[in-house]
């Protein structure tokens, strides 16, 4: 299959934007995507490049259900295990691989799926000048979805790096990068990270 080529060379502004790649979500945990384990090489290789350039995120679950509003209630009502009041810290925490790279990578706490959510991260982008956002990280049709979302309508350059992104549905998985393809083919590009490593310098 040919490669998909960028249409414009990334600008040194960009950031590598890693969506949720946290212990809660690798293979054993209550959360585990299976393909977390897969993509993790290729987003780690993509952040020790570009460590100075990468911003992580993690979600952050609430202390108590009663600390969210809303439907998200009733959401953490059937996951009381995961609250912070009973959970392992240690597995919100960012995989091994890319906790070591902190700093000069940057981190943003997050509590609902979308980064751009109660959180940093706009104002951490808009003091770097970062007009193009490199998506990597979990899930495709989840954190990732809200995420891509959130930076398109902020007007910036969305580029999803499409074998360091996973689901826990294949369907999933695969509906949204047909998705992201086509009903927004003008606002979001999409590429391997062989692509983005041999396109933008470090």
């Amino acid at each position: 299959m040919a490669q998909i080529l960028l249409r414009e060379p990334l600008p040194p502004t960009a950031v590598h934007l890693c969506v949720d790649m946290q212990n809660i979500f690798a293979p054993g945990a209550p959360w585990a995507t299976p393909w977390m384990e897969r993509v993790a090489p290729v987003v780690t290789a993509l952040a020790e490049r570009f460590a100075a350039r990468t911003v992580f995120t993690r979600f952050i679950t609430p202390e108590r259900p009663q600390d969210l509003p809303g439907a998200w209630q009733r959401y953490y009502c059937k996951w009381q295990e995961m609250t912070r009041a009973r959970i392992d810290p240690e597995l919100l925490d960012l995989l091994p691989s890319l906790k070591r790279l902190v700093p000069p990578a940057a981190v943003v706490d997050k509590t609902r799926y979308s980064a751009f959510a109660a959180s940093g991260l706009s104002g951490h982008l808009t003091r770097r000048r970062a007009d193009t956002v490199i998506v990597t990280g979990s899930e495709t049709d989840v954190c990732v979805l809200a995420t891509v979302l959130g930076a398109v309508d902020r007007g910036l350059r969305v580029v999803i790096v499409t074998d360091a992104i996973c689901s826990s549905s294949d369907e999933g998985h695969d509906a949204l990068l047909t998705v992201y393809r086509g009903r927004f083919s003008e606002q979001i590009e999409t590429a391997t990270a062989e692509v983005i490593l041999s396109q933008w310098q470090s």
